[in-house]
């Protein structure tokens, strides 16, 4: 079942283990699932439990405990020798007298691992306190070091064959987006409109089937549309409502990001040339993208074109994206905003959104790309403009 060569991998626990020993790390125990999926192949969905994957920095093969149930799982999913498969027992879940870390914690101690250098995944979400602190009890010999971001950072620059999957996504994202505007119409009910928008994103193309995005759609509707993040009602859309589409096509977890806006019958002059602007800046933006470019060269591209207009706009306008699990698809490396000076390399991948949102409405229209060898390759084809529904048939 492993979407990658062997020797895909194994390029990437090298490339983990140099960046351990350049942090001075000798265990790196990795609790976020989209890095035990790009170390391991490790693809469940068994990440609201305490699972791990421990890379020790002179073992050829990671360690994953988990869950028993899931042990299985890790055999079918995983390069890993079925020894390197360490389950905890069932009574250790949601356990107000046992803890998965303590479990974890008498394993390394058995495999003579207990008073090494040892790094953690701090800021991750599926890492807890408890967590932390039990192995801290448990390991109290072990020096431990925030590890936080060293697996994302080597997830920065894609393979050929992790941009395959992501091209891949950018198909199953057009179909996604063709559907999302064919359903918005009056008198439909939000609600039904995602459902066909899911439909669309889990069945893919019919050379490749989809995986449940990161994220789930997001589509604010009217006044809503200033803000960015609400989701949906069930409630109907009515003439002259603008609707904000933001979905990602995924693929073996691997996602391309794409947000429209929908105007329900003619837009307002002010939407209309606002909508100008977004296309304006981002296609600015897009044209600044090159390799020895900085996120900073980007975002100050598109900052150019909105503060002719007299706008500004504080938030980032982008940033890396690809492998994940809920509750995001980004990487939470490089970001496309004032003061990052990540240097673009080739084969990076980013979503690039700048939206602009008011008091009482707001626009968005993004595009997912890959930097190149020489430049900037747009990853889905979709018309970039404010799109006007004023067709009153529904399409459901």
């Amino acid at each position: 079942m492993l979407p990658f060569s062997l020797k895909e991998y194994k390029n990437r626990l090298d490339q983990t283990k140099r960046s351990m020993l350049e942090r001075g790390i000798e265990v790196l125990i990795v609790t976020n699932p989209a890095n035990m999926n790009y170390l391991s192949g490790y693809n469940s969905w068994s990440f609201y439990v305490d699972q791990m994957l421990i890379v020790i920095v002179d073992e050829d093969q990671p360690i994953w405990i988990g869950r028993k149930m899931d042990a299985n799982a890790a055999k079918a999913t995983t390069w890993l020798y079925h020894e390197n498969i360490i389950p905890y027992p069932e009574d250790h879940v949601h356990s107000k007298t046992k803890h998965p870390s303590e479990f974890a914690a008498k394993i390394l101690t058995q495999i003579g691992q207990s008073n090494r250098r040892i790094g953690i995944e701090m800021d991750s979400y599926y890492f807890s306190v408890q967590s932390y602190e039990c192995l801290k009890k448990n390991l109290p010999n072990a020096k431990f070091s925030d590890a936080s971001l060293l697996v994302n950072y080597v997830r920065l620059i894609k393979s050929d064959a992790e941009i395959e999957f992501i091209k891949r996504a950018s198909k199953i994202v057009e179909v996604g987006m063709q559907r999302a505007v064919d359903s918005i119409q009056e008198g439909v009910r939000e609600c039904d409109a995602v459902a066909n928008i899911y439909q669309s994103l889990v069945r893919g193309t019919d050379e490749f089937g989809g995986d449940y995005p990161a994220i789930v759609p997001m589509l604010p509707a009217g006044e809503n549309t200033s803000t960015p993040h609400i989701t949906w009602t069930d409630k109907k859309y009515k003439d002259n409502e603008m609707v904000i589409i933001e979905i990602a096509g995924c693929y073996q977890r691997y996602h391309s990001p794409l947000a429209r806006t929908v105007s329900l019958g003619k837009p307002s002059q002010e939407a209309l040339d606002v909508s100008k602007i977004v296309v304006e800046g981002l296609n600015a933006a897009l044209d600044v993208v090159k390799p020895g470019a900085t996120c900073e060269d980007v975002e100050m591209a598109w900052s150019n074109v909105i503060s002719k207009h007299g706008i500004v706009k504080d938030s980032r306008v982008g940033y890396s994206m690809g492998l994940n699990y809920p509750p995001d698809w980004g990487e939470h490396t490089a970001s496309i905003r004032r003061g990052d000076l990540t240097v673009l390399q080739p084969n990076m991948t980013f979503h690039l959104i700048p939206g602009l949102w008011f008091d009482n409405y707001g626009i968005e229209i993004s595009e997912s790309f890959r930097v190149t060898e020489t430049g900037c390759e747009v990853l889905a084809d979709f018309k970039r403009e404010l799109i006007v529904n004023e067709d009153r048939n529904i399409r459901v």
